[in-house]
């Protein structure tokens, strides 16, 4: 084994063994508090929710730990076993080497076949784990139904993307990177518009929220804080799980309010106003943008690292692969990234959190008080059985939001 694949092989093991420690600090940490939770926490949930959700949040670690581990020897395989450059000769013998379209072919086949470990995880999490905690509304029928979806829409769209970007080497030479970077950050602005009309509607089914109170309100909230949206829709998350949450989509006047139908089931109109008045703090605070911005330099970066990996004598031959070959450097590329980028995401994540804790503001400044968004945060909580006491170093690497104690306190803090 040579030294870059000594580096790659310690990169695997250090993020593994840093995530496993994470992990059992905060099960310490959830333990700590299982018999006793802190006056903030007490204050969220009863007795009986809240044991609910320590035994959740201990559960999910417990099978996190599995998940990790096994995802860690998947990828160790991968790259060290000789399998993906043999995969690559065989596609590479039903045509000329170096082909775009063959390269394409590839690497949608190594990713196929590196998530298929993952099924019978994924299956035990949704309908032992999820079930278990009354979480799960699906059916094995859906399930396979989203896998099979999920498979066809990474040809027709994965396909043509990747055939694309293979063949801007031969069109555009030494600054193809660049021409790469324009496509996909092209592409992904793009989808923001489409995924909406053409992808989600796959999957779930919108509805437009039904004229009424709710309607009136939540359109007036729009109009009082200078956002306008195309439309409000209702979507059918229960019919997967218990879980709740709204989002936007779109830009301009593409932009949509999603609400999941289970949000709405749970939250009084008050509160379900406070709650689009934090996603309207988004945009009015001008995060979304910035988000744009931020997603754009970091693309770009990883294009120019990608650029140079794929000029480079070294990398491809590391893992067994033609010096060159683009189609290889993709794929280890995206194989190898994570164990860069997770150490990043405590930065990520300090500034997803200042985000959230603006929007909040925003939130409480149009609602005239913390009282409405207080109120549908801790509902959030409990029906979700949130881990109400992460430890701060695994809620610093996992969590993009502050805890709800956190939030709470900050709303409060400047009422």
């Amino acid at each position: 084994m040579n030294l870059v694949a000594v580096i790659a092989a310690v990169l695997i093991a250090v993020r593994l063994a840093a995530t496993l420690a994470l992990s059992a600090l905060n099960r310490a940490e959830v333990r700590r508090h299982s018999s006793a939770p802190p006056e903030a926490a007490a204050a969220v949930m009863d007795g009986e929710t809240y044991a609910k959700s320590v035994a959740y949040t201990l559960e999910k670690s417990r099978f996190g730990v599995l998940t990790e581990t096994a995802d860690a020897v998947i990828l160790g395989i991968a790259v060290f076993s000789g399998l993906l450059p043999a995969l690559c000769r065989r596609v590479e013998a039903w045509g000329s080497p170096g082909a775009p379209w063959a390269g394409a072919v590839f690497i949608l086949a190594a990713i196929g076949l590196l998530s298929l470990p993952s099924l019978p995880m994924d299956w035990w999490q949704v309908f032992r784990l999820e079930a278990k905690f009354e979480f799960n509304r699906g059916t094995p029928r859906l399930w396979v139904a989203d896998k099979l979806k999920g498979a066809g829409l990474a040809l027709v769209i994965g396909f043509p993307l990747l055939w694309a970007l293979l063949s801007l080497v031969r069109l555009a030479g030494r600054e193809w990177w660049l021409w790469g970077f324009g496509l996909v950050f092209g592409f992904q602005l793009a989808m923001v518009v489409l995924y909406p009309k053409l992808i989600l509607p796959l999957f779930n089914k919108l509805q437009p929220l039904p004229e009424g109170a709710l309607r009136s309100r939540l359109m007036a909230l729009g109009e009082r804080t200078g956002f306008r949206a195309a439309a409000i829709h209702v979507m059918d998350g229960s019919k997967r799980s218990g879980h709740s949450n709204a989002f936007f989509t779109g830009f301009g006047r593409f932009r949509r309010i999603v609400l999941y139908d289970t949000l709405v089931a749970q939250l009084s109109a008050e509160e379900l106003e406070a709650v689009l008045a934090h996603e309207i703090g988004h945009y009015r605070r001008g995060h979304v943008p910035r988000f744009v911005a931020l997603s754009g330099a970091m693309l770009l970066v990883g294009f120019g690292a990608l650029a140079w990996l794929a000029g480079s004598p070294w990398f491809n031959a590391a893992f067994g692969f033609r010096p060159g070959d683009l189609a290889a450097t993709f794929l280890l590329f995206g194989l190898l990234s994570g164990l860069v980028s997770f150490w990043m995401g405590p930065l990520m994540n300090l500034l997803s959190r200042r985000h959230e804790y603006e929007a909040d503001g925003f939130a409480r400044a149009a609602m005239a008080g913390a009282a409405p968004m207080v109120g549908a945060l801790r509902k959030l909580s409990q029906k979700n059985l949130s881990n109400l006491t992460p430890h701060p170093w695994f809620s610093g690497f996992f969590y993009s939001h502050p805890t709800l104690i956190e939030r709470e306190r900050a709303l409060r803090a400047h009422q």
